[in-house]
């Protein structure tokens, strides 16, 4: 298996002409799952000449591994033909929930922070890695409002589950700076509060301000607050493999390819600084 390293971008339609004609302009790519389980076509054929230029990630958001439904047998092996045939470097999903009595919301909901939650989604993490013979990542969503249930802060539970899994963490910097905002958190305290050992990969994004709470939009550059919070998870986890996500309003090829240049450079700026 393939290494990730370095800085990346997302895989997006609008790129997919210039993709097929040269390599990525970045260190890796992270594509949508869900977007190549067809057996055929446009998209997977980009994808499959992504991979011969640079490692690639593939990133879901249908898992749904904190849903109390059956994990979903069809996904499940979409997924492994997938990832048989890509030979990804990392597979990662959200420690969410998004389906309830076999419908879908296509949305990431945050799960309750509790002990019978952990012990819940430990096991299906364990059946998901079994399939897919191998480890998996999964990364911390944004949030709104929180559960009355929970019993302790986010960094508690998802430490819990990655460690009873052996699962690693996909650290969404951003979605850590929207959730502190929104909900009145120290954000370093959420890195402080994750060990070293089970940090795979870091998502940087941007966010829409609309006044009474911060929206995970992925619309626009990475903001400053969040370059901010980068540094100083760098500084803390070392030279974690990191992707700018923007999905909406996406810019050109040359755009993305600056910030993750971007990120390159904030992470050798903080590893200075750390030294």
């Amino acid at each position: 298996m393939i290494r990730l390293r370095g800085h990346g971008i997302g895989l997006r339609a609008r790129h997919y002409g210039q993709l097929l004609d040269r390599a990525p302009p970045a260190d890796f790519v992270e594509a949508i799952s869900e977007n190549f389980f067809a057996k055929g076509g446009r998209p997977l054929a980009v994808l499959e000449k992504v991979r011969r230029d640079v490692p690639v990630a593939l990133h879901g958001v249908s898992l749904s591994i904190g849903s109390t439904d059956p994990l979903s047998e069809d996904y499940l092996r979409a997924l492994c033909t997938l990832v048989n045939r890509i030979d990804p470097a990392v597979v990662s999903d959200h420690f969410c929930w998004g389906s309830h009595g076999g419908r879908y919301a296509h949305d990431l909901w945050p799960l309750p922070y509790t002990e019978d939650t952990i012990i819940h989604v430990a096991a299906r993490v364990a059946t998901v890695q079994d399939r897919l013979r191998r480890r998996i990542l999964l990364e911390n969503v944004s949030s709104y409002v929180g559960f009355q249930a929970s019993t302790m802060p986010e960094w508690e539970f998802v430490t819990a589950v990655a460690q009873r899994a052996g699962c690693g963490v996909l650290l969404d910097i951003n979605n850590i700076y929207v959730s502190a905002k929104n909900q009145g958190f120290e954000p370093r305290d959420y890195l402080n509060g994750i060990p070293r050992d089970v940090v795979g990969q870091f998502h940087l994004a941007g966010h829409t301000d609309k006044g009474n709470y911060l929206l995970d939009s992925h619309i626009g550059p990475v903001p400053e607050s969040v370059w901010n919070l980068y540094a100083a998870a760098v500084q803390r986890f070392g030279p974690v493999p990191a992707l700018v996500e923007w999905d909406e309003e996406v810019p050109a090829l040359e755009v993305l390819a600056a910030e993750a240049q971007r990120a390159a450079d904030v992470e050798a700026a903080a590893l200075r600084e750390a030294a």
